[in-house]
């Protein structure tokens, strides 16, 4: 087996060997390999025009109609968004479909609820 290793250039996974084979490995340097981690970008301060200009971008390649943001559910999120302290957590695609799924169930609890109520009276 050994000799079958050497001659096809096959690093032996035999115990002995392979013990033989770490003993002769050395760490190489890492310096011709790090890069500066550059800053990262400060976040911009608040205007009405980036804001603007970020909704109407998010309107057109969300492929949108104008008056999404006339939306009270919409306006409510912003509304609550700006009301944040630091930054807005988005949740995402797992914990949406998630809670879509629970805002459902508790939904039609309580239409059940109410029906139940309402046969009864």
């Amino acid at each position: 087996y050994n000799a079958w290793c050497r001659d096809n250039k096959f690093n032996s996974m035999l115990p002995k060997a392979a013990k033989v084979a770490k003993e002769k490995q050395k760490q190489t340097l890492l310096d011709g390999h790090l890069k500066e981690i550059p800053k990262s970008e400060t976040a911009k301060p608040y205007s009405d025009s980036a804001f603007r200009e970020a909704a109407i971008e998010w309107l057109i390649a969300t492929d949108q109609p104008i008056q999404a943001f006339e939306h009270p559910k919409f306006r409510n999120m912003i509304d609550i968004a700006s009301r944040a302290t630091n930054s807005v957590a988005i949740p995402s695609c797992k914990m949406t479909r998630e809670e879509i799924v629970d805002m459902f169930a508790r939904r039609m609890d309580n239409l059940k609820a109410h029906l139940k109520v309402r046969k009864c009276v």
